[in-house]
């Protein structure tokens, strides 16, 4: 919060903090001297893990009005059902200054997290099951299970680009206070980090079987037609005529007498002659 106010002030990369977040500056300093025993795992597969029988890449993301971001992890399973988690790649980042609504930002965070898993799929030497992603954002999952709106453009070109690269069913819906990702957009404390992070660890729930993970919160992909994201439809109107006068027939029907009708073509012609010249 505080560096997205400085960048809102136009600070400078040579000026000096504003007084109102002197103290704060200071904090953010010296937490970063207690990164320096920051520790994460770096062995995929620990010793003594039996033979994988399954493998897969797991991706939560979220986002608030100060961020967004998505964390991965990578599930392996072996032959006795043993299960290890392992942190594989984090990323946040602080939200445009321009006003975003929160269902925008949550959407690119979910594009984020596509991107990230392309990404791991050719670095890791790994044969991976289709990978899952994991949102707290209801609208997202409905925006990806429609198949009948029309969207504006900001969010129809990134359900496009998500749906070019997973399935529907990779996408499931995780309560916000189970979702890892939620630190991202809203920021923690070294210690915290340092401690108990669910960041680093990932969530408890991938460490039991499947039948034990949330369920969607969303399986119906039914949208308001007042969503802002939803293109209003145009209504047409037609009138179709069932006369089978001609023109010249309907023409001599129109005036009551003879002498009229001629006045009005003489008065036609006069018109046509005068944008003639």
């Amino acid at each position: 919060m505080m560096l997205q106010n400085l960048c809102r002030l136009n600070c400078s990369w040579d000026d000096d903090i504003p007084q109102v977040y002197q103290s704060q500056w200071a904090k953010w300093q010296e937490d970063l001297k207690k990164l320096g025993t920051f520790r994460v795992a770096r062995c995929l597969k620990p010793k003594g893990f039996g033979q994988v029988v399954s493998a897969r890449l797991h991706h939560f993301s979220d986002a608030c009005e100060n961020g967004y971001g998505t964390v991965s992890y990578l599930r392996l399973q072996d032959d006795s059902e043993q299960i290890h988690l392992s942190f594989i790649l984090g990323k946040a980042r602080v939200a445009p200054l321009k006003k975003v609504t929160i269902p925008r930002l949550e959407l690119t965070a979910a594009v984020l997290a596509v991107r990230i898993d392309r990404l791991l799929k050719a670095e890791l030497q790994l044969k991976l099951e289709n990978s899952t992603f994991w949102t707290d954002s209801t609208p997202v999952l409905k925006y990806i299970q429609n198949e009948t709106k029309r969207f504006h453009t900001f969010v129809a070109n990134r359900i496009s680009f998500i749906r070019e690269a997973t399935a529907i069913s990779q996408w499931r819906y995780i309560d916000t206070r189970q979702n890892p990702a939620d630190e991202a957009s809203r920021g923690v404390n070294v210690e915290y980090l340092l401690s108990h992070s669910r960041w680093i660890y990932g969530p408890d729930f991938l460490f039991k079987n499947e039948s034990n993970w949330p369920s969607s919160a969303a399986n119906s992909p039914f949208i308001s037609n007042d969503d802002p994201e939803v293109k209003k439809e145009a209504t047409v109107n037609t009138v179709v005529s069932k006369s089978s006068q001609n023109a010249t027939d309907q023409l001599i029907t129109y005036f009551s007498s003879w002498k009229r009708l001629k006045m009005a073509a003489v008065c036609f012609l006069q018109t046509l002659q005068g944008k003639a010249w």
